[in-house]
C-alpha cells in the first residue's frame, strides 16, 4: 500500500479524535504531536511539517470546529484539505504545444528510472491518441540505448537514435527535425544521469534545453530516497527551471516524505507517479485522491478509472446476460479472473475502498499461487466440462487433478465455490434488475 507506515500512523492519530463528542485544545495538541512525529519519521522536510501542523492547528482550534456537532470529523476534514494543499491543489497535466511536436525533456539522477518512465509516459500518451517518439540521448551508460529500445518495443513506440558517437545536443536537435518531418506530435528525450549532480551533467542538460526549447522539463525522482529527493529537485530546478516532477517507486516500502514535501519546497507540481514496474503503471497525480488514500478514505474515482480502462465493456455486457440466463460457465469465470488481475494487486485495489485501513491490509496475504492453481484446474478440463461442470464425476475429477498437478480436494473446492458464486451472482443480478424497474439507479455489480 502507498506510504503504508505513514498512513497507518496518521489514521491512528485521527481515529482518537473521530469518536469524541467534544474536543479540547489538549486533544488537538496530542493528535498534532503524533502527526508531527509520523511526518518527520516519513522523512518529510522539517519546515514543511512545521508549516503544515501550524495550518491545521490554526483551523482546528477555532469556533467552527470546537462548537460543531462532530468536531473530530471536522479535524479529519481539515487534515485532509491541508494534506491536499500540501501536495498541490489539483491535477497538473502535460502542457501540449499548439504547434506540434510537444517536446518533453526527461532528466534526473542515474537509477531514478528515467528510461522506464520515458517508456511509460509514451504508453500514457498513446492512450490519449498521441504519436510519441522516444529519443535516446544517454550516450554514456552502457546499454542505455538498447534498454530504451527494449522498453519502446514493449509499448510499440519508435525510437530515434544516432548511436553513442554524437553529442546529446546534436541527437536531440536531429530528433525534433525528424519528428516534424514524420508528423510525431510528442518527442520524449531520455537523457543521461549521474550518481550525483555535477557541472558536466547540468551543462549538457542546459545545452539541450537551449537547443530544442522543450515544452516540459520533467524531473524523475526516486521516492524511496526521501529527503535527498527534495534536495535533488531543488538543485535541478535552480539550474533548469523544471516544469514538473515524476515520482517513481511510490509503491515501494519507503518513508515517502518526498511525495509530501517535494511540491511544497520546489513549488513545482508532481505530474505523475510510478506505481509499479509494469509499463502501464504510471498514473496522473491527483493530490486530493492521494490525501484520501493516505488517510484511509479510499480513492473510488481512481478505482473506477482503472476498471474502465482494464475491463472490456462488451464482455461485461455479455457476461451479465449469461448470468441472468444461468449460462455462466467456467470459461467465463476464467475470463473474469483475467480481468480482475488486470486491475492490479488485490491489496492495492482494496486500499482504494473507503474504510479499508492500512492496518487491515497489513495482514492480508494474497497468494498468487492460488490463482495459478485455479487456472491450471480449469485449463485441464475439456470444453464440455467447462460449459457443464455438473458432468464432472469422480473419475473426471481424478483426471483433472492429475492434469493440473493438484489434488482432487482442490478440484472439489473450486467446483463448490463456482456453484456458490453462480448462485450469488444470479441473486445480485436479479436485485439490480428489480432496482432499475423501480426507477433507482441500480448498481453495476457485473
Amino acid at each position: 500500500m502507498i506510504l503504508e507506515n505513514l498512513s497507518e500512523k496518521l489514521q491512528n492519530a485521527l481515529s482518537k479524535l473521530r469518536g469524541k463528542g467534544k474536543l479540547s485544545e489538549k486533544d488537538v495538541n496530542t493528535a498534532m504531536r503524533e502527526i508531527r512525529l509520523a511526518l518527520l519519521e516519513a522523512d518529510v522536510n522539517f519546515k514543511v511539517v512545521k508549516d503544515f501542523i501550524k495550518a491545521i492547528k490554526d483551523r482546528a482550534i477555532g469556533l467552527e470546529v470546537m462548537e460543531s456537532l462532530t468536531p473530530g470529523q471536522q479535524v479529519v476534514k481539515i487534515v485532509n484539505e491541508e494534506l491536499t494543499m500540501l501536495m498541490g491543489e489539483g491535477e497538473s497535466k502535460i502542457e501540449f504545444s499548439s504547434k506540434p511536436p510537444t517536446i518533453i525533456l526527461m532528466c534526473g539522477l542515474q537509477g531514478a528510472g528515467k528510461t522506464t518512465t520515458s517508456g511509460k509516459l509514451a504508453y500514457n500518451l498513446k492512450k490519449q491518441n498521441k504519436r510519441p517518439l522516444l529519443v535516446a540521448c544517454d550516450i554514456y551508460r552502457p546499454a542505455a540505448i538498447q534498454q530504451l529500445e527494449v522498453v519502446a518495443e514493449q509499448v510499440d513506440v519508435p525510437v530515434f537514435t544516432m548511436g553513442d558517437q554524437n553529442s546529446p545536443n546534436h541527437i536531440a536537435r536531429a530528433a525534433v527535425e525528424h519528428a516534424k518531418r514524420h508528423n510525431y506530435d510528442c518527442v520524449i528525450i531520455d537523457t543521461a544521469g549521474r550518481l550525483h549532480i555535477d557541472e558536466e551533467l547540468m551543462g549538457e542538460l542546459q545545452d539541450i534545453d537551449e537547443s530544442v526549447n522543450p515544452d516540459e522539463i520533467l524531473l524523475v525522482v526516486d521516492a524511496m530516497t526521501g529527503q535527498d529527493a527534495v534536495n535533488v529537485a531543488q538543485t535541478f530546478n535552480a539550474k533548469l527551471e523544471i516544469t514538473g516532477i515524476v515520482l517513481t517507486k511510490l509503491d515501494g516500502d519507503s518513508r515517502g516524505g518526498a511525495a509530501l514535501s517535494i511540491r511544497a519546497v520546489t513549488q513545482k507540481p508532481i505530474k505523475f507517479v510510478g506505481m509499479g514496474e509494469k509499463l502501464d503503471q504510471l498514473e496522473p497525480f491527483h493530490p486530493d485522491r492521494m490525501a484520501s488514500r493516505i488517510l484511509g478514505m479510499g480513492d473510488v474515482l481512481s478505482l473506477i478509472e482503472r476498471a474502465q480502462s482494464s475491463i472490456d465493456e462488451q464482455k461485461a455486457m455479455e457476461l451479465e446476460k449469461k448470468i441472468r440466463s444461468q449460462q455462466f460457465t467456467l470459461d467465463d469465470f476464467l475470463d473474469q479472473l483475467d480481468q480482475m488481475q488486470n486491475l492490479g494487486p488485490l491489496d492495492e485495489i482494496l486500499g482504494m475502498l473507503p474504510g479499508v485501513s492500512s492496518k487491515a491490509l497489513k495482514g492480508l496475504d494474497v497468494n498468487e499461487k492460488d490463482i495459478v492453481k485455479v487456472r491450471g484446474i480449469i485449463e485441464s478440463m475439456t470444453p464440455k466440462e467447462r460449459e457443464q461442470p455438473s458432468i464432472i464425476n469422480s473419475s473426471r475429477r481424478k483426471r483433472i487433478a492429475r492434469g493440473s498437478g493438484t489434488k482432487v480436494q482442490d478440484v472439489n473446492r473450486l467446483l463448490r465455490q463456482f456453484k456458490e458464486s453462480k448462485k450469488m451472482m444470479k441473486s445480485f443480478s436479479d436485485m439490480g434488475k428489480t432496482m432499475k424497474k423501480r426507477g433507482n439507479m441500480g448498481f453495476p455489480f457485473f
